[in-house]
């Protein structure tokens, strides 16, 4: 096995369903190295059937970071996450010269790998502005605004998720500059090299995938997990797909049927989202989901040259 002699932290990014868990396993295994999970979901404790978190045979087999993290009653944000990951990495370096980062939360990714940019202030008046709308006219409002005002970023950003819309839009309508501007700032060199996998499938088995495991959410108690938590549908952690579907079916706005097909639907568009924005990454190779041996043989390449 060959062994880098600068740290190295191998990013292992792909829209949702594609096997990023069974391939960073595979990859720390083969490098003894710890996981790092750069999923915005899965580090809530009480969550776990409708963010798809990987099962405890699968965390036992590699020492996972921001799995089962906080709690949904916890605030965090990406400058927090930044921050501890770059903690952990300091430490892990100390033993191990090679780190794994899996997850498809672009922001969190980008976070790391390019730091964080320098927003500006946003006024009172336009945070009330937006939330007042946001109360009055629903998730359909910020999505319409944000689309006018920054059709980049809403092409890449989780239209399902109204805080990431909100903070989209306040920063737009505070600088009068679209939100993706400030994401093209310039970087502090990182302390360590980084080599960004992108993991691929064909669209109609990533789609097909996508739909068996909503089914196979459904058999595992997503409807009694999101029950549990349906007096907190207000918080931050549960305004994502999976579980607002599954709340309208209690209001008895849908029938189970349909929140089911919703979560189907709105989970494929999210993971058409996530493949833009892997589209665009730079310095991500896009490789084959099922040729693990073939991605361990390019990093391990990067490696030697």
């Amino acid at each position: 096995m060959v062994m880098p002699q600068k740290p190295l932290l191998i990013v292992v990014a792909g829209p949702t369903a594609s096997g990023k868990t069974n391939v960073a396993i595979q990859l720390a295994k083969h490098f003894s190295a710890e996981i790092l999970s750069a999923d915005s979901r899965q580090i809530y404790k009480e969550l776990s059937i409708g963010t798809a978190k990987p099962t405890v045979a699968e965390l036992s087999q590699a020492h996972h970071f921001f799995i089962n993290h906080i709690s949904i009653h916890q605030s965090y944000d990406v400058g927090k996450y930044r921050q501890e990951v770059m903690f952990v990495l300091e430490r892990t370096f100390k033993f191990k010269n090679i780190a794994v980062m899996v997850g498809g939360t672009g922001l969190y990714i980008r976070a790391v790998c390019n730091g964080l940019d320098e927003f500006p202030p946003i006024e009172k008046s336009v945070s009330d502005f937006v939330r007042q709308n946001f109360e009055q006219h629903g998730i359909a409002w910020l999505q319409t605004e944000l689309k006018k005002l920054d059709k980049r970023y809403f092409e890449q950003v989780d239209v399902n998720n109204p805080m990431r819309l909100i903070r989209a839009l306040e920063v737009c309508l505070s600088s009068e500059k679209p939100f993706s501007s400030f994401h093209q700032q310039p970087k502090n060199e990182l302390p360590f090299d980084v080599i960004k996998i992108g993991l691929q499938l064909p669209r109609a088995e990533l789609y097909e995938r996508i739909n068996e495991r909503v089914l196979q959410m459904m058999q595992h108690g997503l409807e009694e997990e999101a029950r549990k938590y349906f007096h907190n549908r207000a918080l931050q952690a549960l305004q994502t797909v999976g579980y607002t579907e599954m709340f309208d079916f209690f209001d008895g706005k849908i029938t189970k049927e349909t929140a089911i097909k919703l979560i189907q639907q709105n989970t494929r568009h999210y993971a058409k989202r996530q493949m833009t924005w892997l589209n665009k990454e730079p310095d991500l190779l896009g490789m084959d989901a099922h040729n693990v041996a073939a991605i361990i043989q390019f990093i391990e390449t990067k490696i030697k040259n």
